[in-house]
């Protein structure tokens, strides 16, 4: 089972500047298939990646004509992972928040745990901003609560998950397009029986001077967010009502 398993990593990207191709390159020293998934950006950070290309046989580019959010990113990513025969997906953010030197002990807990999905519990130092610390406490307490206490953190995008599974919730879905994936996914996933490992991961946050980006948008994407955990509330409910009267519970 262990030796059937073969992993990816999959980087969204979305005007990510600079960082992007140090991302890149970071990636490649840990770990050789890497598919880039390019959403619609318009900055020109997608033009270095071609140096890399010669030398890096698992390196892939895939280009979206549109902007479509970091999770119809992921998506097509992981489509495209599918058919390349890859069989888990590592996900990590091109920013340079997500430690590059940590992919390659998350994908042995996958080997070690191929049916589990293994997230990043984030590990804040000082330059991390106070209103995402506080504002992740919030959306984390609901997940917990959603999952039973099995995802300590619903926002971190470092993440590897048994792509089956990831693809069977993410395609039927009309939501997860956006910045609001990372939590849906893994409140599903639970809901469909995949376990969770959580793992400490040091996260960095770059200031501007250091070329940090963030294209989060506190007041619409709070706003998606919070309307992801109404609709994903709704359906908890409903399957606490199935599970109580005997039924099985449903993750639509």
């Amino acid at each position: 089972m262990m030796s059937a398993c073969r992993h990816v990593v999959l980087v969204p990207s979305y005007n990510s500047g600079p960082l992007l191709l140090e991302t890149v390159v970071g990636v490649l020293r840990a770990w050789p298939d890497v598919i880039v998934v390019i959403d619609g950006s318009t900055d020109g950070s997608d033009a270095t990646l071609a140096s890399l290309l010669p030398g890096n046989p698992g390196l892939e580019i895939v280009r979206r004509v549109r902007n479509g959010g970091k999770g119809s990113a992921v998506l097509a990513g992981a489509l495209r992972a599918s058919a390349r025969g890859f069989t888990h997906v590592l996900t990590m953010d091109a920013d340079g928040q997500h430690p590059p030197e940590a992919i390659r002990g998350f994908i042995e807990r996958s080997r070690a745990h191929p049916g589990a999905m293994i997230l990043g519990a984030p590990v804040f130092g000082a330059d991390a901003p106070v209103v995402r610390v506080w504002g992740r406490k919030i959306a984390n307490g609901l997940a917990r609560l959603k999952t039973a206490g099995a995802v300590r953190d619903c926002l971190f995008g470092f993440r590897v998950y048994p792509l089956a599974d990831l693809l069977a919730v993410m395609r039927p879905s009309r939501f997860m397009k956006g910045f609001d994936f990372d939590p849906e996914l893994a409140v599903r996933l639970c809901w469909r029986g995949v376990p969770a490992i959580n793992v400490p991961t040091v996260v960095h946050y770059l200031s501007r001077a250091e070329g940090g980006i963030s294209h989060f948008r506190y007041g619409r994407d709070n706003l998606r967010l919070g309307f992801m955990y109404l609709h994903l509330g709704g359906t908890w409910v409903w399957r606490s009502v199935r599970s109580h009267h005997g039924m099985p519970p449903r993750s639509f």
